[in-house]
């Protein structure tokens, strides 16, 4: 399968990515800012299997320039999309009455937006059957446990679940299937930044690798649904 997963450089994403290469199989492209993290990845790939097509690519999936970029990369290399995997994200915790508008625009771009403009032009390279997982948060899982602080992050994340159910309705004509799995904690950076002194019970390579097979086999089961992936609360 050719993949693409944002996100790449931390957390479930970067465990995702190194489930995904031990099938060597499957073609893996990598999209994360932050270019030193993408190679301690690679470096971490290539040794966990030498012969995995691994690409990792310094991009921004909001502010970073697709048409000379990214699609002229991916028609080279990939022709077509078979999986995108949208796992970029961030997290602001501050109070209610703290948050500025700014931050709620930060959280939207990140969060939504970001995803809006891959699979937008992603969309001409996927293939008949391909599968977009958006990856969201039970903070945005409607009837779930909410907590202070983070308000702002769980908005977002909510209107990427809506997102989802509209895409699979829209992409059933192309049978594209779309779902978003929202994932409760898993033992990561942005988990610290939430819930500072938590421990999860899950880890970030335990959440990383049922994401990988979620990915690779959940369209077959599941379209345009909100999937909760948790354990307990948060």
């Amino acid at each position: 399968m050719n993949i693409v997963i944002t996100g790449a450089s931390s957390g479930v994403g970067f465990e995702t990515v190194l489930e995904l290469i031990l099938n060597s199989d499957n073609k893996v492209l990598a999209l994360a800012r932050t270019k030193d993290k993408l190679d301690l990845l690679s470096d971490t790939a290539l040794t966990r299997n030498p012969d995995c097509t691994f690409y990792p690519l310094t991009f921004d999936i909001l502010h970073g320039d697709y048409e000379d970029n990214l699609l002229p990369f991916l028609q080279k290399t990939f022709g077509e999309v078979d999986v995108l995997i949208n796992n970029a994200g961030s997290l602001i915790n501050k109070p209610f009455e703290e948050l500025s508008q700014l931050d709620f625009a930060e959280m939207l771009q990140s969060n939504l937006l970001g995803h809006v403009k891959m699979i937008q032009h992603l969309l001409p390279l996927m293939s008949s059957g391909g599968h977009i997982v958006n990856i969201g948060s039970m903070g945005g899982y409607q009837g779930s446990v909410k907590f202070p602080g983070l308000a702002a992050y769980s908005a977002s994340k909510a209107a990427l679940h809506t997102l989802t159910e509209c895409l699979a309705v829209e992409l059933a004509d192309r049978n594209i299937k779309v779902n978003c799995l929202a994932l409760g904690s898993a033992q990561t950076e942005m988990l610290e930044k939430a819930f500072p002194g938590y421990i999860s019970p899950v880890t970030a390579n335990e959440m990383g690798k049922f994401v990988a097979d979620f990915a690779a086999t959940g369209h077959k089961f599941f379209n345009g649904k909100i999937l909760p992936v948790s354990v307990g609360t948060p």
